[in-house]
């Protein structure tokens, strides 16, 4: 017996197919190559290579390949020979300590990657007259909390040593590596009134010939 095939061919029950595929009696015939749309080619996604310097001055340097902070400085670290704890900080399209351009949640293929390295390290004493000592305090994401504002008449401004971008290290002896921005914030809050205490901080290292002593250019609008 014979059955009308797709597309007008004749098939022989229980004879074979073409490319070597049997039709088993009473099963639909399969359509023809033709028939099959092609499968859609994998979505390749672009490759997104990003451009990097060091702040204080190197070569420039080509990074791909990160999902977050801590995978970016890692390959920033890697380019450059440096270790990733060596990084404080990144900024977009400025080698300049400026916190209205730090690098954030989003990268534009445009922009270009300054990543703020350890420079000296200094000690200060403060002594707590006010409640409020008048520092606005981020964190890298990378365990490295640092300065972003100092409030204008603050008694943090009035201590010329400390600086916008400056990372707080320790406080009294106590590190605070590894602590969030909120957590470090707390922690100078609940210091007491009229005692005096002791900030370890790293300043960003300084392009050569640019002051390390002088008072901050830009001290904030906190």
């Amino acid at each position: 017996m014979q059955r009308a095939g797709r597309r007008g061919r004749q098939v022989q029950e229980g004879s074979p197919m073409e490319n070597g595929v049997r039709q088993e009696p009473g099963t639909p015939e399969l359509p023809a190559a033709e028939d099959i749309p092609a499968p859609r080619p994998p979505r390749v996604r672009p490759r997104l290579v990003f451009h990097t310097q060091l702040a204080h001055g190197s070569p420039t340097g080509r990074i791909e390949g990160f999902t977050n902070v801590k995978e970016l400085y890692a390959k920033i670290a890697e380019v450059f020979g440096i270790s990733p704890t060596e990084i404080l900080f990144c900024t977009l399209n400025t080698h300049k300590v400026d916190m209205q351009k730090l690098l954030g949640g989003q990268i534009g293929l445009e922009d270009f990657i300054f990543a703020h390295v350890r420079g000296e390290t200094k000690e200060v004493e403060v002594t707590k007259t006010e409640d409020a000592l008048g520092l606005t305090i981020t964190d890298n994401g990378a365990g490295y909390a640092f300065i972003k504002r100092i409030k204008e008449g603050s008694i943090i401004n009035r201590i010329q040593t400390v600086c916008v971008g400056d990372s707080i290290e320790a406080i009294n002896d106590h590190t605070i590596v590894g602590c969030r921005h909120y957590e470090v914030a707390r922690m100078l809050r609940e210091l007491p009134r009229a005692q005096p205490f002791t900030l370890r901080l790293v300043q960003p290292k300084k392009a050569f010939g640019e002051s390390g002593g002088s008072p901050c250019p830009c001290p904030g609008d906190g």
